[in-house]
């Protein structure tokens, strides 16, 4: 466990069941894990499944976090909570539906590139469905060797993301 305590972003989401729900209790798990608190969340927002369109619209959002654990133990304690909540990862599956996808977006300024554990996310930049709920709660933040949030966002079409009431 590190000594310092980093700003880090995380997307929520999902698209089997309440997720509505499912995303609150999600955030109350991560806030509840060691050495961790959840600083902000973003709203809600509704878009349609893409990879696989064959499957319900996802609800989606992000938190960001202050927290001092190491990036690896992190994410290995997002992943417990994902299957907490009925998620099973299925090997070759890519883009399909599920309860919680729990996703390591930046995790202050780290740089990783190890099996499984990429920061910044390698595609967060390409993502609507990333951007704007994280343009929401932090548009001016700096993604290394891509840009703002707010920058990236205006290079997307974001028309398919919608805020739920």
């Amino acid at each position: 466990m590190s000594t310092q305590t980093n700003r880090t972003f995380i997307a929520l989401g999902g698209n089997v069941g309440d997720v509505e729900t499912t995303i609150m209790e999600a955030i109350f798990a991560i806030d509840g894990l060691p050495q961790t608190s959840v600083r902000s969340q973003s709203s809600l927002y509704r878009t349609h499944a893409w990879g696989r369109t064959d499957q319900p619209d996802f609800i989606n959002a992000v938190a960001e976090l202050n927290t001092r654990l190491a990036p690896r133990i992190l994410l290995d304690k997002l992943l417990e909570i994902e299957e907490r909540f009925g998620r099973v990862r299925s090997e070759g599956e890519k883009w399909g539906p599920r309860e919680l996808d729990l996703d390591l977006l930046l995790v202050g300024d780290e740089a990783l590139d190890e099996p499984g554990l990429h920061l910044p996310h390698p595609r967060m930049h390409e993502r609507a469905f990333v951007l704007v709920p994280l343009a929401e709660i932090a548009p001016s933040l700096y993604i290394p060797g891509r840009g703002t949030v707010a920058e990236l966002l205006a290079a997307v079409d974001a028309s398919g993301v919608v805020a739920l009431p």
